[in-house]
């Protein structure tokens, strides 16, 4: 069980409580404000951040390589689709845990990220073999 979903609404009714013990009803309209505004944040920044990767292909990256670089472990999905700038493609069954996504780049290296409870668990990163020099085409 994610500890935040219990703190932060215990923080906001503290936040809130704290508000009317010393302005009354003044320090609840405040702080009620500043709740409001706190969560308008988060949703405009989720808003932005689905946009951008609503005009990109799914599952596609400018480079899995920098995007392994940049993984780090506990972040969450939507982070994740930020660096990104794209939704990545389901490779697990839909509502089951783990979820699974891929991110492919236009050299075919790709970038598996498993994320747990919303937050990346492990990710590995995947490259194509290389061509031999004998089997290359040559160019004229």
């Amino acid at each position: 069980m994610n500890i935040s979903r219990i703190i932060i609404p215990i923080g906001v009714v503290a936040f809130v409580a704290g508000a009317w013990h010393q302005y009354q009803w003044q320090g609840v309209a405040v702080a009620t404000g500043a709740v409001v505004m706190w969560v308008l944040l988060h949703f405009t920044r989720m808003v932005t951040v689905l946009s951008r990767a609503a005009n990109r292909p799914v599952g596609h990256v400018g480079s899995a390589v920098m995007l392994n670089a940049k993984l780090k472990k506990g972040v969450n999905l939507m982070h994740v689709i930020a660096m990104t700038k794209s939704l990545g493609e389901r490779l697990s069954e839909e509502n089951t845990q783990p979820e699974v996504f891929k991110w492919t780049d236009t050299g075919e290296s790709f970038v598996i990220c498993t994320f747990k409870g919303g937050k990346l668990s492990a990710w590995d990163m995947t490259r194509p073999e290389p061509l031999d020099a004998d089997t290359s085409p040559q160019a004229n």
